[in-house]
């Protein structure tokens, strides 16, 4: 008996010891967890636009977008880069569930929709590319999740049908779904060679500036809906 009772209370002092060591770490995980949830995410899914294309880690749309998000809001704000350079809408539609899937179950809190570039570029008709943009808004509604479609306006080189085609695609999806629309990603930044890389076509980090400050406030919005 005398033996057995040291035994009892070196057994208990190793197990308290125990639950000391790894409850403030099971209490730490939790609360990184809940740290996690708290922290709205944003999806930017678009092409090179998007990804940041020519530009430096810290210069390209996401990153630029999340500092002046943070700083305006006040929150914690994730911009998760979702830009594939040279997609167009069918290779992205494509790739849609897969870019969704490791963002909070596959839910993230706003999506930016930002497509029709090359589409444009490489004069795919307009139909397809409605189609695509439509089947893609249509996904996203149907699961709960926020969008904000930032629409493009075709090259006049495939002519004046072309373009008022093409150019009423995005309008007319976000008026079908009741999503915010911003009307031109490229909007005071297009076809000014100072604010464009020497392809004419991507921003340069001070034209990404200038995206980021007049489209902030409508990401901002897009959130509060």
């Amino acid at each position: 008996m005398s033996a057995i009772g040291p035994f009892k209370i070196l057994f208990f002092a190793a197990i308290t010891s125990v639950i000391a060591v790894f409850a403030p770490k099971s209490a730490l995980n939790a609360a990184d967890s809940a740290s996690n949830v708290s922290e709205i995410e944003i999806l930017a899914f678009g092409d090179s636009l998007t990804a940041g294309y020519g530009l430096p880690i810290g210069d390209g749309f996401t990153d630029q977008l999340q500092v002046w998000l943070r700083a305006k809001s006040g929150k914690s704000i994730k911009v998760i880069n979702g830009g594939v350079s040279g997609d167009t809408s069918s290779g992205a539609r494509a790739r849609l569930d897969w870019a969704l899937a490791p963002i909070k179950g596959g839910k993230p809190d706003l999506v930016i929709l930002e497509l029709g570039a090359n589409d444009a570029l490489r004069g795919v008709a307009p139909e397809i590319m409605r189609e695509n943009i439509d089947a893609m808004v249509k996904l996203l509604k149907s699961r709960g999740i926020k969008v904000l479609v930032a629409g493009m306006i075709a090259t006049p080189s495939w002519g004046r049908e072309y373009s008022q085609t093409f150019d009423a695609i995005f309008p007319d999806v976000a008026k079908k779904y009741s999503v915010p629309l911003y009307p031109f990603f490229l909007e005071g930044v297009a076809a000014d060679m100072a604010l464009n890389q020497s392809d004419g076509l991507h921003p340069t980090k001070e034209g990404v500036a200038i995206i980021v400050s007049k489209m902030g406030p409508k990401v901002l919005e897009a959130l509060s809906q």
